[in-house]
């Protein structure tokens, strides 16, 4: 598609300096086509969406719509990963990496919806979310264009940005004095660059925005109750609330007690590596009530399989893969093993770390009248002798050809 062709742009807008200046530039690069501001409501500040519309339109675009995400983005995204397991690489709870599919869905339905031809985003050449933006507007519409500025513009500084706006009297809050990228929404918020580019710093106060540093939590244990209904939280402290509003309750219990903090070296899906600190405090405290109950209601192979089902979707979602048929087959499989993960879990939290102190489930495979230490008239021990020799059996072969 030549760029006289494009008349209507559908921009996934936050406000912040990169889509400020974005919009201009499309009109100016795109035959002074139309540019309508599309912002995601996924959890981020309030502070970052007062204001926004007017400072779309003042930066150029013709319309703006605030599409308020929060609720789906819970229960339809994270909940879903959530019942995997997924960790990638073993740590990040995948704050980013799971709102860019909802973001980018919104952004193609509004397109649909407004007869765009092209959809645009302000990620860069560098990163994971320009395959995750693009890898959605595929799967939901192939034939729409897609703009991707920071492949295509020569700004390739904050300076240059604040220039280029300032030349076109286009008003912004940034400041040369940013010195970190973040990215916020309901589940984490993110923090990288400044400090954090050289390895061997450690992360000062300024890279972390939600939670209290552990040392500086109370001294005083709290203890939190989580129920669970099919691998989904569904209530906190007996209280039974939306999944936005147990991860809003859990979110402020969390940062009080400086629960879900990471600081990682990460390995890009573009080849190469970054480093971050992520916070995630209720997350890290329903992904632990939700481990808490699988140790009572999965069997060895059920739990050994949700975590190769977890470990293939960090990968997955990472990616960028959300609307693949993968996905959908990980998933599947996660909803299945879930079907009788429900119960209850108090946690304990204190000075940055969450521990389930007491579990149960209706559903437990537990029973305290086999495990037990002392005298019980259910076990056999005798019967033990049987299944090793069967278990080692191969061993045994073995050792017998080799004297052989």
């Amino acid at each position: 598609m030549h760029t006289k062709d494009i008349k209507k742009i559908v921009l996934a807008y936050s406000g912040g300096l990169d889509t400020s200046a974005i919009i201009p530039w499309l009109k100016e690069h795109y035959d002074n086509c139309e540019v309508v501001a599309f912002v995601a409501d996924v959890g981020q500040s309030r502070e970052d969406l007062e204001g926004v519309e007017q400072k779309a339109l003042r930066s150029g675009a013709s319309e703006c719509h605030v599409v308020d995400l929060r609720e789906e983005f819970i229960k339809d995204y994270v909940y879903p990963v959530l019942k995997t397991g997924a960790l990638y690489e073993g740590s990040y709870l995948l704050g980013t990496s799971m709102a860019r599919p909802i973001i980018a869905k919104a952004q193609v339905e509004l397109a649909l919806k407004v007869g765009a031809d092209a959809l645009a985003h302000g990620a860069t050449g560098k990163g994971n979310d320009q395959v995750r933006f693009e890898s959605t507007y595929t799967a939901l519409a192939p034939q729409l264009k897609v703009v991707a500025p920071w492949r295509e513009w020569d700004l390739r500084s904050r300076e240059a940005l604040l220039d280029y706006l300032k030349a076109r009297d286009i008003p912004t809050t940034a400041t040369l004095e940013k010195i970190y990228s973040r990215d916020e929404n309901a589940w984490h918020i993110s923090t990288e660059g400044g400090v954090l580019e050289s390895t061997w710093n450690a992360s000062n106060k300024d890279c972390w925005v939600w939670t209290v540093a552990p040392e500086e939590a109370p001294d005083e244990a709290e203890l939190v109750s989580v129920t669970i209904e099919k691998g989904e939280v569904v209530g906190v402290n007996g209280k039974v609330m939306s999944p936005y509003q147990c991860l809003e309750m859990l979110n402020a219990l969390g940062a009080k007690h400086g629960i879900g903090r990471i600081d990682i070296v990460e390995n890009r899906l573009v080849g190469m590596k970054s480093r971050g600190c992520y916070e995630t405090p209720g997350g890290t405290i329903m992904m632990a009530a939700l481990r808490g109950v699988e140790q009572l209601v999965l069997d060895r192979d059920s739990f050994k399989w949700r975590q190769q089902l977890g470990l293939e979707m960090s990968y997955v979602v990472y990616d960028g893969r959300w609307f693949a048929p993968l996905r959908h087959s990980i998933q599947a499989a996660a909803e299945t093993l879930a079907e009788d993960v429900r119960g209850e879990v108090v946690l304990k939290l204190y000075k940055g770390q969450v521990t389930a102190i007491q579990k149960r489930s209706t559903n437990s495979l537990y029973s305290e009248a086999f495990a037990t230490f002392g005298e019980d008239e259910v076990y056999d021990h005798s019967h033990a002798a049987g299944f090793i020799r069967l278990y080692s059996l191969p061993s045994r072969i073995r050792a017998l050809n080799s004297k052989e």
